[in-house]
């Protein structure tokens, strides 16, 4: 038995298949969700249920395709159950962070209190604790700042980001160096803050960074778990199992 499982972000869509166990047996990541890729994974692994859930608002167009292939689709929306209690405006909150809050908790026990950072277009800093999302905030991420300074401005460069070399402060000595060390910079240290106030009264606070950009902090913040795509997976799992159980199907 596995489980299909398809995560649209604003730019890539991510696609897993999971068996059980939440074992990965199949992980990739396309530009367009087509009825070839489906038709092939359908053949390959029969999945009996799927989830799709999207931050662009279109998981019902991947759905459709879905429907006639597999047995049980969950389109995930902010009214589709979860397992988790949220105390956050539901009308507003994106789908990506109620799953990482879900996969959190799923990885890493409802007991435990969290802070998922989830680096990508934007940066997301949420909290979770005794099995609760309390409520997170949003900055721009790394790509966008960099952009804003390049269309906002008459002569100020696109740079591209880079890994953080160490955590001392880096002074640029040309603009191209500073826009580089003032974003990289500026995040890390924005990040750090958060870690270190989320910390200051528990040390064994869990630090989960999932997203793309994640991987610039790895060699800087090394009291946090990169955990990758396998949070957002076992979310996103365990949404499709829950409203499994709800709707009877086994």
């Amino acid at each position: 038995m596995a489980n299909l499982i398809i995560d649209t972000g604003n730019t890539f869509h991510k696609i897993a298949v999971i068996g059980v166990d939440n074992n990965i047996l199949e992980e990739r990541v396309v530009t367009e969700i087509t009825e070839e890729i489906v038709d092939e994974l359908c053949d390959r692994f029969a999945p009996s249920k799927a989830i799709v859930s999207s931050t662009r608002g279109d998981s019902e167009i991947t759905a459709e395709m879905l429907i006639q292939r597999v047995r049980y689709v969950v389109c995930f929306d902010r009214q589709t159950a979860v397992p988790i209690t949220i105390e956050y405006d539901k009308s507003t909150i994106g789908t990506d962070r109620i799953a990482a809050a879900v996969g959190a908790v799923e990885l890493y026990g409802a007991d435990k209190q969290m802070v998922i950072i989830d680096a990508g277009t934007a940066i997301t800093i949420d909290f979770v604790s005794g099995g609760i999302f309390r409520g997170g905030n949003i900055s721009p991420g790394i790509d966008m700042r960099f952009e804003a300074l390049n269309e906002k401005t008459a002569t100020l460069p696109l740079c591209s980001p880079e890994l953080l070399k160490s955590e001392e402060l880096q002074i640029g000595k040309r603009t191209a160096d500073a826009i580089k060390f003032g974003v990289m910079q500026g995040v890390f240290y924005e990040v750090k803050g958060y870690i270190e106030q989320f910390c200051e009264k528990n040390s064994e606070n869990l630090i989960i960074f999932i997203g793309g950009d994640a991987e610039y902090f790895v060699n800087q913040i090394k009291s946090a778990i990169f955990a990758g795509r396998k949070v957002m997976y076992s979310g996103l799992n365990r949404i499709l199992e829950y409203n499994a159980e709800i709707d009877n199907i086994l």
